[in-house]
């Protein structure tokens, strides 16, 4: 564990297998209630000095990190691969992902301000100006899955470092190793020392860390279940929650069915489905669902499955066994009630092959649940409010997509659909770092990216002065 500058050893640990092949990956400690608590200690000891650092000084430590992911972006995009089951490909976008983070907070560091408001506008504030200026909220709890172990991380810890706050950071149980080895770089990129702890641990354990009332603030990315729970568990501190989803894509009979093809057939199996914004539902124009299905079927079929570590991989395995036995079963169940697998379907070990079904209904899990799987359905509709009512008809709202030439329908379709994002002639799987990110019903609150996440990282204080 990493509790301030140092290194820590703990009395349980616990090994990391390949979800691919089941290779010891690696072992990493599993924290105590007691060592939790001397992370948030060193949290709280740390907060005043992590507060007062200069912005240059936090820029500066945000580069240092950026740096050293840089240097070894081969061994972080390897250990990605082997423990949470990756393409190596994949992995590589991730850690440069990672990067470009680290440096988008170094520069935001440095961008931090605050407002002049006049105050004469009603009598009271004649001769009276306010000025308003934003203070880290401090410590923050963050907690990160394990589908993006370093994206994610970094997507907590750089807005901290940037705005000037204490972070104890919670990796996931799968995958942690990466988070660690992260770990390392934040604890010599110059911050203060208890700024940044790094403690792996079990389920009871993290509870006390969205317990303690000396947490001010809660950043979480999961599950819809888990997110909502800390939630009511967070009593007065700030929670921001980055959940689940179902996202939705409508293809509109004006779209590039070839390019809408490739984009949902590389949104819907990269990281065999498992991110919460990945292509789960397709609703296509019914002029053009054949040609549509027929283009995308054969894309999907083509996919290579295999190992991870092997550059040619698109698919690799899910996180564990367990997981794929459990979309497994969300398949078979719709195949009962009247749905047809159009290719794939097959499960070995872990690998679930890339699969698309048609003729799901909506209320079937497959749509209305978050598969979090190599799992796409595609569906026909008549008209464009007809596609709107479907993609909207899901208890998540994070992102969506629609491909059509129609500028109307775009500006429509961001009116009317109850998500954090509408991507334009794009699947809801793209991601650029730098916009707000965050989605709407059971997707969660609050918005990450570096900017917007040190909005939600810190709370806005008036000064006001009278000049007379």
């Amino acid at each position: 564990m990493i509790l301030g500058s140092e290194h820590r050893t703990a009395a349980t640990t616990a090994t990391i297998h390949s979800p691919y092949d089941g290779a010891e990956v690696g072992s990493h400690p599993l924290a105590s209630p007691a060592e939790m608590d001397s992370a948030i200690a060193a949290n709280v000891a740390a907060a005043e000095e992590c507060r007062h650092l200069p912005a240059f000084e936090r820029a500066a430590c945000l580069r240092r990190i950026a740096d050293g992911l840089e240097a070894r972006r081969a061994a972080f995009a390897t250990l990605v691969a082997r423990e949470a089951g990756k393409p190596i490909t994949q992995a590589r976008i991730e850690i440069d992902r990672a990067i470009f983070v680290f440096r988008d907070g170094a520069e935001e560091a440095t961008r931090i301000g605050g407002e002049v408001l006049p105050l004469d506008v009603m009598p009271a504030g004649r001769g009276r100006l306010g000025f308003t200026r934003r203070w880290p909220l401090s410590p923050v709890a963050a907690i990160t899955p394990f589908n993006f172990p370093v994206l994610l991380a970094a997507h907590k810890i750089a807005p901290a470092i940037a705005c000037g706050a204490a972070m104890t950071l919670k990796p996931p149980p799968q995958d942690p190793l990466a988070a660690l080895m992260l770990g390392d770089l934040v604890a010599g990129c110059g911050y203060p020392s208890g700024g940044v702890t790094v403690v792996p641990c079990a389920l009871e354990v993290a509870r006390r860390l969205v317990a303690d009332h000396r947490v001010r603030m809660i950043s979480f990315t999961g599950s819809a279940r888990a997110g909502w729970d800390i939630r009511a568990q967070a009593g007065a501190k700030r929670v921001s929650l980055e959940l689940g989803g179902n996202a939705g894509v409508i293809i509109e009979p004006d779209a590039d069915l070839d390019r809408a093809g490739e984009s949902c057939a590389a949104g819907g199996y990269g990281y065999a489905g498992q991110s919460c914004i990945s292509v789960q539902r397709i609703v296509v124009h019914e002029r053009v669902y054949a040609d549509f299905l027929d283009g995308f079927v054969a894309r999907v079929a083509k996919l290579t499955v295999g190992d991870p570590l092997d550059p040619a991989t698109e698919v690799g395995p899910m996180i564990d066994e367990s997981a794929a036995r459990r979309a497994e079963a969300w398949i078979a169940e719709a195949v009962r009630d009247g749905a047809t697998v159009v290719t794939g379907g097959g499960r070995r070990g872990a690998v679930l092959e890339p699969t698309v079904l048609a003729g799901t209904k909506p209320e079937q899990r497959v749509n209305c649940e978050e598969i979090f799987a190599p799992v796409t359905t595609v569906t026909a509709y008549q008209s464009f409010d007809d596609a709107l009512e479907l993609v909207n008809a899901s208890p998540y709202g994070l992102q969506a997509g629609i491909f059509t030439r129609d500028v109307s329908r775009l500006m429509r379709a961001w009116d009317r659909l109850e998500v954090g994002g509408v991507m334009g002639n794009e699947v809801p799987t793209w991601r650029i770092d730098r916009m707000p990110y965050g989605g709407a019903k059971a997707s969660g609150l609050g918005r990450e990216g570096v900017r917007y996440a040190i909005e939600e990282m810190t709370e806005l204080r008036l000064l006001t002065l009278h000049s007379e």
